[in-house]
Protein backbone atom coordinates (compact mmCIF):
# COMPACT_ATOMS: atom_id res chain seq x y z
CA UNK A 1 0.00 0.00 0.00
CA UNK A 2 2.93 2.43 1.49
CA UNK A 3 4.43 1.73 -2.18
CA UNK A 4 1.97 2.12 -4.28
CA UNK A 5 0.36 5.78 -2.90
CA UNK A 6 4.32 7.00 -2.79
CA UNK A 7 3.91 7.55 -6.49
CA UNK A 8 1.02 9.98 -5.56
CA UNK A 9 3.38 11.56 -3.04
CA UNK A 10 2.53 9.70 0.35
CA UNK A 11 4.85 10.57 3.13
CA UNK A 12 5.71 9.12 6.09
CA UNK A 13 4.09 12.48 8.16
CA UNK A 14 0.96 12.40 5.84
CA UNK A 15 0.06 8.91 6.97
CA UNK A 16 1.17 9.79 10.80
CA UNK A 17 -1.53 12.94 10.38
CA UNK A 18 -4.22 10.54 9.28
CA UNK A 19 -4.55 8.99 12.02
CA UNK A 20 -6.67 5.85 10.71
CA UNK A 21 -9.14 3.47 12.75
CA UNK A 22 -10.27 0.28 11.92
CA UNK A 23 -12.19 -0.18 8.73
CA UNK A 24 -10.82 3.08 7.11
CA UNK A 25 -7.79 3.68 4.18
CA UNK A 26 -5.67 6.49 3.33
CA UNK A 27 -6.55 8.12 -0.63
CA UNK A 28 -6.00 11.31 -2.47
CA UNK A 29 -8.03 13.18 -4.52
CA UNK A 30 -7.12 13.32 -8.32
CA UNK A 31 -10.04 14.87 -10.04
CA UNK A 32 -13.51 16.21 -8.86
CA UNK A 33 -16.28 17.66 -10.86
CA UNK A 34 -19.68 18.84 -9.47
CA UNK A 35 -19.45 17.33 -6.48
CA UNK A 36 -18.44 13.98 -7.71
CA UNK A 37 -14.84 12.94 -6.85
CA UNK A 38 -12.54 10.28 -8.28
CA UNK A 39 -9.82 8.83 -5.25
CA UNK A 40 -6.67 6.89 -5.46
CA UNK A 41 -6.35 4.43 -3.20
CA UNK A 42 -4.20 0.71 -2.65
CA UNK A 43 -6.12 -0.84 -4.32
CA UNK A 44 -6.99 1.65 -7.60
CA UNK A 45 -8.82 4.23 -8.96
CA UNK A 46 -12.56 4.79 -7.72
CA UNK A 47 -15.51 7.03 -7.48
CA UNK A 48 -16.32 9.00 -4.04
CA UNK A 49 -18.34 11.02 -2.01
CA UNK A 50 -18.63 12.71 1.65
CA UNK A 51 -20.70 11.16 3.97
CA UNK A 52 -23.92 12.95 4.99
CA UNK A 53 -22.00 13.64 8.13
CA UNK A 54 -19.32 15.67 6.08
CA UNK A 55 -21.63 17.70 4.84
CA UNK A 56 -23.52 18.97 7.43
CA UNK A 57 -20.44 19.97 10.16
CA UNK A 58 -19.11 21.54 6.56
CA UNK A 59 -19.34 25.39 6.94
CA UNK A 60 -17.99 26.70 3.78
CA UNK A 61 -16.93 25.44 0.22
CA UNK A 62 -13.47 25.28 1.33
CA UNK A 63 -13.93 22.62 3.91
CA UNK A 64 -14.62 20.15 1.11
CA UNK A 65 -12.26 18.23 -0.06
CA UNK A 66 -10.30 19.56 -3.45
CA UNK A 67 -8.28 18.33 -5.98
CA UNK A 68 -4.73 17.06 -4.12
CA UNK A 69 -6.00 16.25 -0.72
CA UNK A 70 -5.82 13.22 0.89
CA UNK A 71 -8.62 11.98 2.77
CA UNK A 72 -9.41 9.12 5.35
CA UNK A 73 -12.04 7.24 3.61
CA UNK A 74 -14.26 3.80 3.86
CA UNK A 75 -15.33 1.20 1.70
CA UNK A 76 -18.68 0.35 1.23
CA UNK A 77 -20.34 -2.66 0.06
CA UNK A 78 -22.29 -1.51 -3.35
CA UNK A 79 -21.41 1.88 -3.32
CA UNK A 80 -18.84 4.85 -4.06
CA UNK A 81 -16.30 5.16 -1.39
CA UNK A 82 -17.28 7.37 1.47
CA UNK A 83 -14.94 10.27 2.39
CA UNK A 84 -15.08 10.61 6.13
CA UNK A 85 -12.57 13.45 6.52
CA UNK A 86 -9.30 15.49 5.47
CA UNK A 87 -5.55 15.08 6.28
CA UNK A 88 -4.45 18.47 7.18
CA UNK A 89 -3.10 20.12 4.24
CA UNK A 90 0.35 21.02 3.92
CA UNK A 91 -0.25 23.47 1.36
CA UNK A 92 -3.33 25.23 -0.46
CA UNK A 93 -3.92 27.40 -3.12
CA UNK A 94 -6.82 29.21 -2.06
CA UNK A 95 -8.75 32.25 -3.96
CA UNK A 96 -12.02 34.15 -3.44
CA UNK A 97 -14.80 32.94 -4.95
CA UNK A 98 -16.31 35.19 -8.18
CA UNK A 99 -19.13 37.65 -7.28
CA UNK A 100 -20.53 38.87 -4.17
CA UNK A 101 -19.92 35.90 -2.30
CA UNK A 102 -17.23 35.90 0.47
CA UNK A 103 -16.36 32.42 0.37
CA UNK A 104 -13.01 30.44 -0.52
CA UNK A 105 -12.25 28.42 -3.15
CA UNK A 106 -9.83 26.01 -2.63
CA UNK A 107 -8.20 25.20 -6.73
CA UNK A 108 -5.48 22.76 -5.13
CA UNK A 109 -4.35 21.05 -2.42
CA UNK A 110 -1.09 19.22 -1.15
CA UNK A 111 1.09 21.02 -4.17
CA UNK A 112 4.91 21.14 -4.02
CA UNK A 113 5.55 23.69 -7.00
CA UNK A 114 2.81 26.37 -8.59
CA UNK A 115 3.85 26.75 -12.10
CA UNK A 116 2.61 30.14 -13.31
CA UNK A 117 1.28 29.71 -16.69
CA UNK A 118 1.24 33.24 -19.60
CA UNK A 119 1.11 33.19 -23.01
CA UNK A 120 3.86 35.61 -24.58
CA UNK A 121 1.71 36.20 -27.74
CA UNK A 122 -1.52 37.63 -25.92
CA UNK A 123 -3.33 38.80 -22.72
CA UNK A 124 0.73 39.35 -21.40
CA UNK A 125 -0.21 41.38 -18.39
CA UNK A 126 2.08 42.04 -15.39
CA UNK A 127 -0.04 43.09 -12.71
CA UNK A 128 -2.33 39.61 -13.36
CA UNK A 129 1.27 37.75 -12.92
CA UNK A 130 1.91 40.45 -9.94
CA UNK A 131 -1.42 38.93 -8.28
CA UNK A 132 -0.80 35.21 -9.09
CA UNK A 133 2.30 35.34 -7.30
CA UNK A 134 1.05 36.56 -4.40
CA UNK A 135 -1.25 33.95 -3.62
CA UNK A 136 1.26 31.52 -4.58
CA UNK A 137 3.62 32.22 -1.99
CA UNK A 138 0.51 32.57 0.32
CA UNK A 139 -0.28 28.40 -0.61
CA UNK A 140 2.75 27.26 0.91
CA UNK A 141 3.75 25.41 -2.22
CA UNK A 142 7.17 26.90 -4.33
CA UNK A 143 5.73 29.20 -7.44
CA UNK A 144 8.02 29.32 -11.01
CA UNK A 145 6.90 31.01 -14.01
CA UNK A 146 6.14 29.48 -17.55
CA UNK A 147 6.06 31.75 -20.46
CA UNK A 148 4.60 29.52 -22.98
CA UNK A 149 4.07 30.13 -26.99
CA UNK A 150 7.80 31.69 -27.85
CA UNK A 151 7.82 30.35 -31.27
CA UNK A 152 5.15 33.33 -31.93
CA UNK A 153 7.08 36.56 -30.75
CA UNK A 154 10.63 38.09 -31.42
CA UNK A 155 12.54 39.92 -28.48
CA UNK A 156 11.66 36.89 -26.13
CA UNK A 157 14.48 38.11 -23.69
CA UNK A 158 13.30 41.24 -23.39
CA UNK A 159 9.39 40.12 -22.26
CA UNK A 160 11.55 37.43 -20.07
CA UNK A 161 13.64 41.02 -18.10
CA UNK A 162 10.08 42.34 -17.57
CA UNK A 163 8.40 39.18 -16.15
CA UNK A 164 11.82 38.73 -13.73
CA UNK A 165 11.29 42.78 -12.78
CA UNK A 166 7.66 41.58 -11.63
CA UNK A 167 8.49 37.99 -10.19
CA UNK A 168 10.92 39.04 -8.09
CA UNK A 169 13.71 36.29 -7.18
CA UNK A 170 11.63 33.60 -9.33
CA UNK A 171 12.64 31.09 -12.19
CA UNK A 172 11.25 32.04 -15.66
CA UNK A 173 11.38 30.34 -18.62
CA UNK A 174 10.02 30.56 -21.76
CA UNK A 175 9.16 27.22 -23.83
CA UNK A 176 7.35 26.55 -26.45
CA UNK A 177 5.55 22.95 -27.34
CA UNK A 178 5.25 23.77 -30.96
CA UNK A 179 8.94 24.00 -31.38
CA UNK A 180 9.80 21.10 -28.83
CA UNK A 181 12.06 23.92 -27.13
CA UNK A 182 12.80 24.38 -23.18
CA UNK A 183 11.08 20.88 -21.99
CA UNK A 184 13.76 19.56 -20.50
CA UNK A 185 13.89 22.39 -17.96
CA UNK A 186 10.24 21.98 -16.94
CA UNK A 187 11.19 18.19 -16.13
CA UNK A 188 13.71 19.33 -14.24
CA UNK A 189 10.97 20.20 -11.74
CA UNK A 190 9.43 16.85 -11.68
CA UNK A 191 10.24 13.89 -9.38
CA UNK A 192 8.35 10.40 -8.34
CA UNK A 193 6.04 11.61 -5.42
CA UNK A 194 6.56 15.76 -6.28
CA UNK A 195 3.15 17.37 -7.76
CA UNK A 196 2.84 20.94 -9.98
CA UNK A 197 -0.29 22.40 -10.66
CA UNK A 198 -0.50 24.79 -13.85
CA UNK A 199 -2.03 27.98 -12.61
CA UNK A 200 -2.96 30.48 -15.66
CA UNK A 201 -5.57 32.13 -16.87
CA UNK A 202 -7.61 31.10 -20.42
CA UNK A 203 -5.36 30.47 -23.44
CA UNK A 204 -2.42 30.40 -21.55
CA UNK A 205 -1.38 27.34 -23.59
CA UNK A 206 -1.48 25.19 -20.07
CA UNK A 207 -3.72 22.34 -22.22
CA UNK A 208 -0.91 22.44 -24.68
CA UNK A 209 1.49 22.13 -21.88
CA UNK A 210 0.26 19.07 -20.29
CA UNK A 211 0.23 17.03 -24.30
CA UNK A 212 3.39 18.45 -24.33
CA UNK A 213 4.90 17.21 -20.83
CA UNK A 214 2.85 13.70 -21.23
CA UNK A 215 4.14 12.83 -24.84
CA UNK A 216 -0.07 12.90 -25.81
CA UNK A 217 -3.14 14.25 -26.11
CA UNK A 218 -4.72 13.82 -23.46
CA UNK A 219 -6.72 17.41 -22.77
CA UNK A 220 -8.09 18.65 -25.84
CA UNK A 221 -7.06 22.43 -26.85
CA UNK A 222 -8.51 25.10 -28.36
CA UNK A 223 -7.19 28.14 -30.30
CA UNK A 224 -7.80 31.95 -28.92
CA UNK A 225 -10.73 34.34 -30.22
CA UNK A 226 -9.28 36.20 -33.15
CA UNK A 227 -11.80 39.26 -32.16
CA UNK A 228 -10.47 39.58 -28.63
CA UNK A 229 -7.30 37.63 -28.15
CA UNK A 230 -8.66 35.93 -24.99
CA UNK A 231 -8.58 32.51 -24.64
CA UNK A 232 -11.10 29.64 -24.63
CA UNK A 233 -12.01 27.51 -21.90
CA UNK A 234 -10.68 24.33 -22.36
CA UNK A 235 -9.73 22.07 -19.36
CA UNK A 236 -13.41 22.34 -17.32
CA UNK A 237 -12.02 20.58 -13.85
CA UNK A 238 -9.33 19.71 -12.22
CA UNK A 239 -7.25 16.36 -12.11
CA UNK A 240 -3.89 14.94 -11.51
CA UNK A 241 -2.36 13.21 -13.99
CA UNK A 242 1.16 10.75 -13.46
CA UNK A 243 4.20 11.37 -16.11
CA UNK A 244 5.63 8.55 -16.87
CA UNK A 245 8.86 8.94 -15.54
CA UNK A 246 7.54 10.07 -12.12
CA UNK A 247 5.73 13.21 -10.69
CA UNK A 248 2.48 14.39 -11.01
CA UNK A 249 0.82 17.16 -12.86
CA UNK A 250 -2.37 18.70 -11.78
CA UNK A 251 -4.42 20.65 -14.36
CA UNK A 252 -7.28 23.58 -13.91
CA UNK A 253 -9.64 25.57 -15.66
CA UNK A 254 -8.54 29.30 -16.63
CA UNK A 255 -9.30 31.62 -14.24
CA UNK A 256 -10.73 34.89 -15.81
CA UNK A 257 -10.62 36.70 -12.78
CA UNK A 258 -7.99 36.11 -9.30
CA UNK A 259 -9.77 37.61 -6.43
CA UNK A 260 -7.36 37.40 -3.21
CA UNK A 261 -8.66 35.03 -0.14
CA UNK A 262 -7.60 37.09 3.18
CA UNK A 263 -3.61 36.67 2.65
CA UNK A 264 -3.23 36.76 6.08
CA UNK A 265 0.42 36.03 5.85
CA UNK A 266 1.66 39.24 4.83
CA UNK A 267 4.90 37.57 4.03
CA UNK A 268 3.55 36.32 1.08
CA UNK A 269 2.88 40.23 -0.14
CA UNK A 270 6.48 40.98 1.24
CA UNK A 271 8.25 38.55 -0.91
CA UNK A 272 5.85 39.09 -4.12
CA UNK A 273 7.16 42.98 -3.82
CA UNK A 274 10.24 42.45 -1.65
CA UNK A 275 11.95 45.39 -3.73
CA UNK A 276 9.28 48.44 -2.97
CA UNK A 277 9.59 47.04 0.76
CA UNK A 278 13.33 47.36 0.21
CA UNK A 279 13.04 50.62 -0.75
CA UNK A 280 10.70 51.80 2.36
CA UNK A 281 13.37 50.86 4.84
CA UNK A 282 15.40 53.29 3.09
CA UNK A 283 12.95 56.35 3.56
CA UNK A 284 13.37 58.90 5.87
CA UNK A 285 9.83 58.87 7.52
CA UNK A 286 9.13 55.09 9.21
CA UNK A 287 5.22 55.90 8.03
CA UNK A 288 5.98 56.89 4.53
CA UNK A 289 2.91 57.02 2.18
CA UNK A 290 5.15 56.81 -0.97
CA UNK A 291 3.53 59.69 -2.43
CA UNK A 292 4.89 63.32 -2.12
CA UNK A 293 6.88 63.01 1.40
CA UNK A 294 10.95 64.21 1.11
CA UNK A 295 13.06 61.33 1.51
CA UNK A 296 11.17 58.96 0.05
CA UNK A 297 13.45 56.10 -1.71
CA UNK A 298 10.70 54.74 -3.54
CA UNK A 299 9.62 57.34 -5.28
CA UNK A 300 13.35 58.28 -5.72
CA UNK A 301 13.51 55.19 -7.50
CA UNK A 302 10.59 55.60 -9.38
CA UNK A 303 12.11 59.29 -10.95
CA UNK A 304 15.39 57.36 -11.58
CA UNK A 305 13.30 54.68 -14.00
CA UNK A 306 14.61 51.45 -11.45
CA UNK A 307 11.12 50.84 -9.99
CA UNK A 308 7.87 50.96 -12.48
CA UNK A 309 5.06 53.48 -11.34
CA UNK A 310 2.77 50.98 -12.28
CA UNK A 311 4.43 48.25 -9.72
CA UNK A 312 3.64 50.79 -6.62
CA UNK A 313 0.39 50.57 -7.88
CA UNK A 314 -0.53 47.46 -7.84
CA UNK A 315 1.07 46.67 -4.45
CA UNK A 316 -1.45 49.13 -2.71
CA UNK A 317 -4.04 47.81 -4.38
CA UNK A 318 -3.59 44.60 -3.37
CA UNK A 319 -2.81 45.87 0.09
CA UNK A 320 -6.15 47.09 0.09
CA UNK A 321 -8.05 44.79 -1.24
CA UNK A 322 -6.34 42.24 1.33
CA UNK A 323 -7.10 44.39 4.40
CA UNK A 324 -11.20 44.95 3.30
CA UNK A 325 -11.17 40.96 2.74
CA UNK A 326 -9.50 40.02 6.03
CA UNK A 327 -12.37 42.46 7.68
CA UNK A 328 -15.60 40.56 5.56
CA UNK A 329 -14.07 37.26 6.84
CA UNK A 330 -13.55 38.29 10.02
CA UNK A 331 -17.42 38.79 10.31
CA UNK A 332 -18.03 35.99 7.98
CA UNK A 333 -16.55 33.80 11.06
CA UNK A 334 -18.52 35.10 13.68
CA UNK A 335 -21.79 34.05 11.54
CA UNK A 336 -20.33 30.73 11.25
CA UNK A 337 -19.35 29.98 14.50
CA UNK A 338 -22.77 30.76 15.33
CA UNK A 339 -23.84 28.70 13.22
CA UNK A 340 -21.29 25.96 14.66
CA UNK A 341 -22.99 26.75 18.00
CA UNK A 342 -26.51 26.00 17.36
CA UNK A 343 -25.45 23.00 15.34
CA UNK A 344 -23.94 21.44 18.37
CA UNK A 345 -26.84 22.75 20.87
CA UNK A 346 -29.02 20.98 18.45
CA UNK A 347 -27.54 17.91 18.87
Amino acid sequence: MTDYLTNYGLTDQIRDMAKLTNGTQLARVIGEQKGLYQVMMAEGLYNAEVTGKFRFTASSRADFPAVGDWVVCRMVADGPVLIERIVPRFSQFTRKMTGVTTDAQVVAANVNIVFIVMALDHDFNLRRLERYVTVSYDSGATPVVILTKADLIDHVQEKIYQVANSAMGLPVHAVSAIANQGKEKILSYFSVGQTVVLLGSSGAGKSTLVNWLLNESVQATNGVRRTDSHGRHTTTSREILQLSDGGLLMDTPGMRELQLWDTTNTEAISQSFQDIESLAIQCRFRDCAHEQEPGCAVQAAISAGTLDPKRLVSYRKIQRENAFLAKQTAQRAKVLTHRANKRRYAE
